[in-house]
Order: structure tokens, then sequence, then C-alpha cells
């Protein structure tokens, strides 16, 4: 990763806050290339000590998105592991990864382009407040320059991502990705909490429950529930 090209990527943080925009001022896939990954995601906390994710990579494949819900789904996963124990999480080849570390992400995972990650929590004073997650396609852990980039990088964002109007993120007026990206799979959960008369956790739960069972993407099953194209009952997985 050429140092013009970090240079490059900070002179434009430092124009977006003096001229008082926010984080959807920037690509999110340009930055992944101008850290040296391909793919981004960047989750925040929520009260609940939830996982929403708010900005994420526009390449072709939407493999940090990709990768986010397989981690939304199934309970685990580097992303997952930074925002439980405030470190970061490097792993420079997911196909050599021990599977008891996450028994269920990593098979889902190497079906994907995605070989190496680094997840790195966000966090305002002792309080966790998200993750910034990267990929690359090939093997190999991060430079130096790559690590200290990033990391400076996540809690620049973050300083951004704190101007955004949580309104304009659950209605995503942003452009570059900047949004709610599983506003439907709530929506999709508040329809199944009336319906099954669930607590709206439990309603959740049986969504993931219902992607992972069949295998499916969780906001296509979102979606064919709020199209009507899917019904569970009380005995549907």
């Amino acid at each position: 990763m050429p140092r013009a090209e970090i240079d490059t990527l900070f002179d434009r943080l430092r124009h977006t806050v003096r001229t008082g925009r926010s984080l959807d001022a920037l690509s999110p896939g340009a930055t992944a290339r101008l850290l040296g990954h391909d793919a981004l995601t960047l989750c925040l906390a929520t009260p609940r000590g939830h996982l929403e994710l708010v900005w994420s990579d526009d390449a072709a494949g939407r493999l940090g998105p990709m990768l986010d819900d397989l981690q939304y789904t199934l309970g685990e996963g580097p992303t997952l592991d930074a925002a439980r124990t405030g470190r970061t999480i490097t792993e420079p080849d997911l196909t050599r990864t021990p599977i008891d570390r996450w028994p269920q992400f990593l098979p889902a995972a190497t079906t994907t382009p995605a070989r190496a990650v680094v997840a790195v929590p966000l966090r305002l004073g002792i309080v966790p407040a998200g993750v910034l997650t990267v990929y690359r396609i090939h093997p190999g852990p991060p430079t130096a320059q790559q690590q200290q980039a990033t990391e400076r990088f996540a809690r620049a964002a973050l300083t951004l991502l704190l101007r955004t109007s949580p309104a304009r993120l659950l209605t995503g007026e942003h452009g570059t990705g900047l949004a709610l990206h599983r506003a439907e799979v709530h929506q999709a959960a508040g329809v199944l909490a009336v319906q099954l008369r669930l607590p709206l956790d439990q309603a959740l739960l049986r969504l993931r429950a219902h992607a992972y069972t069949h295998d499916l993407a969780l906001l296509d099953v979102a979606r064919d529930i709020l199209t009507h194209r899917l019904h569970l009952n009380d005995g549907t997985a």
C-alpha cells in the first residue's frame, strides 16, 4: 500500500471534517482499497449490545455485507469477537483457522472469496461503540502500515458517523452505502412478532433460525415475509 494512497485517504477525511460533513461523504469501496483491503463493514453497537451494519463496501458481489450477514445469522465470527472482547481480531488465512474457533462461520465464509480479515473494535471511552471489519481476498497478515492505517481510520470513522442522524440511517437517505443495512430484517421481525404473538427478540431469533436451517440469506427471508411470499407459523423453524 503506497504511502501516497494513505495520505490521499486521510486528506479526504480532513476535508470531510473541515466541511462539517459525515461519513456519507466517503465511498466505502474506495476507502477499503486505499487501506489495502478488498471489502469493509462498519457496525454500530445498539443499547442492547447488538451490532448493526451501517456502512459497507460497494464492490461487486457485496462481499462485506455478505460476511456480516453470515455472522449476524450464525451468532459468531471475527466482528462479534472484536465487539465482545474489545480486542482487534486478525485472521491471516480463514482456510487455516482452527474450525473450533468459529465452527459455523468458517465453513460458510470459506465459500466466499474472503481469505483474510481484521476486525477493529470501536470505543467511546470505555463504552463499546461498534466494529470496523476489513477483508482481503488473498491470504496473509496485514502489513504494519496497513494495520496502523486501518486502526487510525476506524477512530476517525466513528467520529464522523456520530454526526449522522439516526433517522437518516433508518430511511437510507445517504449515498455511498450509509444506511441501516438490516432495516427490512427488523421490519419483518415486527411482522412476525404480531403474527405469532412473540416478543420482538424471539421473533428475530425465529427469522435467523429459518435462514440458517434453510441455508437462505437473512435479507431474502425478511423480504419474503414482508411481501407475503413466506409465512412462518408456530411449528416452523
